[in-house]
């Protein structure tokens, strides 16, 4: 019975599964049923996409059957009108032999040598080897193209050996004419580097003799002669003016006869000559300039602090300048051969991939030449000298530092700033971005060394303590007796000492921006070389900076520091619990508020004429200070009652009224605390502070400890209340 009971359970599961299957297939009967009506609908259409698919296949197969066939055609007639091309032009050659085999002959009898070369030209544009087959092709007998290939050969060469000879004479008779006529032909006999070469060694004998003659010329020229400072300058500069102009003359005879890319040839070969001519002129200058005696002079001076011969800086001046425009011209020239070899190129590829050979291989010629290691050998002369005459300028400018009646500083910063602009400015002259940075280098060095340090030297002595009066300093000085007071002349030297440091920060920023926009940079590479140097500068800055807040300091520590101790303490002297008639006799009088004003407006009008707007707010801020300063230890040493701390608050208010309309600047947040506790010692009551405590706009600078001992001032406040407060 189990058994059964086993099969008819199963049964029936499997029953239930196929039951399921059914409902869920024939749930799905609407679906198919919709899917195939859809089926049926798009069948004609498929039959007719079909029918267009199998026309559509069958006439791309027509058409690709056809190109292919006229593609085949195309290229069996591309072939043969390539051997007929080929065929046409062997027999033009052969034509053309035999004419040039004539004619080359004929004209060679009449000294016709252009068209000798034509022929020849032609001759050598040919291919033997296809001449001779062609010959053998046509059945014909290749003695007669033999016979006449000899015959061209043998012409070739005696017409090079003629018009080699025939060169040599036309240079040797200086026939220009005839030389450049006999320099057009020999490309056409192939001798294209043999031409260039005879022909730039022509040219160059022609700068040779330019160049002796404009040295002799100069060595004749009058001392007096107002070029008679720049006389090698001038000569170096017709050399490179005589090599340019030959170049821009003949460029053209090149480009035209010789090909694009040949003009290099002939700027090495006369470079070689400029190298010669340039040693000669330099090697004189040096000489007559006495060049080598002034930098052991100098290199002397840098070695021992006590030279045996002085040198003043003031005879150097025309030579830096001289050397200058040498270097100038120099680099003008450099640029010229530069663009002259980057333009003789021709338009494709291959000609643009040799011009930058031929650059390169400039670069290495012009790099390893006689003229480069000389100019450079002049440059390093040239700066050491340049840095002696600005650091012996810039100690002679500090070393007759003098105030001027009217001005706020001394005549060391504009005449310091004067000689270190002049020198850069000469530097950049030179047009050689690493010279005009060793000299801007150099400046920097001197301005710190020189400059700065003077001016520290005097803030460190410090603003004389035997103090003012400086309204009668300064009317010395707008008197002119600067000399007739030792401690006057040592206050307004102090005070135009601390002018200089702000101005001569100002003029530092001056310098960088205009250096940035005069000093001329060919490259990205050059740009930011001169753009690191300027921010060298910036050492110059922060160096004037610190001799400025050290000179702000000593003023503080001698002119401002004590004479407030002085005036704060006539404050101790009165009594601040007060009765309604005392408080009205002190509100009417104002016993400590109208001297300490007056006494401190006083001390601000003896400096506000001499010293800068800058400085002068400067020193209104540190009075600002030192008052809200000391005047908090002298409030914490009084006693206050309500009224008192009225009259306190009244005092205070005004006090911060006067120091904000004595400046530019914002002084009020510098008396936070002291308002804030001249607000505490007016309230009425103990309370009262959680009506300000926390609610106030601006945080309070007092913490709750210092507002108890605030607090504590008030003898009418309790000592409880205050203890029980909770802030």
């Amino acid at each position: 019975d189990d058994e059964y009971k086993e099969l008819y359970a199963k049964i029936s599961e499997d029953e239930e599964k196929v039951e399921k299957e059914l409902e869920n297939l024939l749930s799905r009967n609407l679906h198919l049923e919709t899917k195939v009506r859809n089926i049926v609908k798009v069948l004609p259409n498929l039959e007719i996409i079909s029918s267009d698919s199998k026309q559509l296949m069958e006439m791309i197969s027509f058409a690709s059957t056809l190109a292919e066939n006229v593609s085949y055609k195309v290229r069996k007639l591309d072939t043969a009108r390539a051997r007929v091309s080929e065929c046409q032009q062997r027999v033009h050659d052969l034509l053309d032999l035999q004419l040039c085999c004539d004619g080359v002959q004929m004209s060679m009898t009449n000294g016709d040598f252009e068209k000798a070369a034509a022929h020849i030209h032609r001759y050598l544009s040919m291919d033997q080897r296809l001449l001779e087959k062609t010959a053998d092709d046509v059945n014909q007998d290749s003695v007669a193209v033999n016979n006449s290939i000899s015959l061209l050969q043998e012409a070739a060469n005696k017409l090079r050996d003629i018009l080699t000879v025939k060169f040599n004479e036309a240079v040797a008779d200086e026939d220009i004419a005839s030389v450049e006529r006999f320099f057009k032909l020999f490309p056409l006999l192939n001798m294209h580097d043999y031409g260039l070469e005879k022909f730039s060694l022509f040219l160059s004998t022609k700068v040779k003799s330019s160049s002796k003659k404009n040295l002799k010329s100069a060595l004749e020229t009058s001392s007096s002669d107002k070029r008679a400072g720049v006389l090698y300058a001038d000569v170096l500069t017709l050399l490179f003016e005589g090599i340019a102009r030959i170049i821009e003359v003949h460029q053209p005879l090149v480009e035209t006869y010789y090909g694009p890319g040949k003009l290099l040839k002939l700027i090495t070969n006369l470079q070689d000559e400029c190298d010669n001519q340039s040693k000669i002129i330099l090697n004189d200058f040096w000489r007559h300039r006495q060049l080598a005696r002034l930098t052991n002079i100098v290199r002397e001076k840098n070695r021992s602090s006590t030279p045996t011969v002085k040198l003043d800086p003031k005879d150097l001046d025309q030579l830096l300048g001289e050397i200058t425009i040498m270097h100038s011209r120099y680099n003008l020239y450099l640029r010229f051969l530069r663009r002259k070899v980057a333009g003789d190129t021709g338009g494709n590829e291959q000609d643009k991939s040799n011009n930058e050979e031929a650059l390169n291989e400039l670069e290495g010629k012009l790099k390893s030449s006689e003229l480069c290691r000389l100019m450079q050998e002049l440059l390093g002369e040239y700066l050491l000298l340049e840095h002696y005459y600005m650091e012996e300028s810039v100690k002679k400018a500090i070393g007759m530092d003098t105030c001027e009646p009217g001005s706020p500083i001394s005549s060391m910063v504009d005449d310091v700033f004067f000689i270190v602009k002049k020198c850069i400015r000469r530097a950049s002259g030179t047009a050689n971005i690493d010279g005009v940075c060793a000299v801007i280098n150099n400046a920097c060095g001197v301005l710190e060394t020189e400059m700065c340090t003077t001016l520290l030297n005097t803030m460190k002595q410090g603003f004389p303590s035997g103090y003012l009066d400086l309204t009668q300093a300064y009317n010395v000085v707008m008197q002119g007796r600067l000399q007739t007071n030792d401690t006057e002349h040592t206050k307004t030297i102090f005070i135009a000492h601390i002018n200089n440091t702000e101005i001569g920060a100002d003029y530092v920023n001056t310098l960088v921006t205009s250096l940035a926009g005069e000093v001329v940079c060919y490259t990205e590479l050059e740009k930011r070389k001169l753009e690191s140097c300027l921010a060298g500068l910036s050492s110059v800055s922060a160096a004037m900076g610190s001799a400025q807040e050290l000179g702000m300091h000593q003023l503080r520590n001698t002119a401002v520091k004590p004479r407030i101790a002085t005036w704060l303490d006539t404050f101790l002297t009165l009594s601040h619990t007060l009765t309604e008639e005392e408080f009205s006799s002190y509100e009417a009088n104002e016993p400590f508020l109208r001297s300490f004003v007056g006494n401190i407006d006083n001390l601000l009008s003896e400096f506000k004429l001499s010293l800068t707007p800058t400085n002068y707010d400067n020193l209104v801020s540190i009075v600002a200070t030192e008052v809200n300063q000391q005047f908090e230890k002298v409030i914490m040493k009084t006693e206050f009652n309500r009224l008192g701390g009225l009259a306190l608050d009244k005092e205070v208010r005004a006090l911060v009224s006067y120091l904000s309309k004595a400046t530019s600047w914002s002084v009020r947040d510098k008396f936070a605390r002291i308002t804030q506790i001249a607000t505490i010692l007016n309230m009425e009551r103990v309370s009262e502070i959680s009506d300000y405590w926390g609610t106030s706009p601006l945080p309070w600078r007092l913490t709750p400890n210092d507002v108890k001992k605030v607090m504590k001032l008030r003898v009418d406040f309790p000592s409880e209340e205050i203890s029980r407060l909770k802030l």
